[in-house]
């Protein structure tokens, strides 16, 4: 029997398609989304893709369903 975790995973795997890129950051910046991570016990990673989602729907509301 399939975890929960593991078919979550399969369901966004499927239905988004990801492009992995590579980021700098200034070292304040990172040691913050770390904090932030943490406290929320999500990835790094999620929470930068949360703030630019964030970002898109602020700055283009039009885009960010796309």
């Amino acid at each position: 029997m399939a975890t929960k975790k593991a078919v979550a995973n399969a369901k966004n795997s499927q239905s988004v398609a990801c492009v992995r890129a590579s980021i700098s950051f200034p070292s304040e910046v990172y040691e913050t989304l770390e904090i932030i991570a943490k406290e929320k016990k999500v990835s790094l990673a999620w929470v930068v893709r949360e703030a630019t989602e964030k970002y898109i729907a602020d700055k283009w509301p039009l885009l960010a369903g796309s």
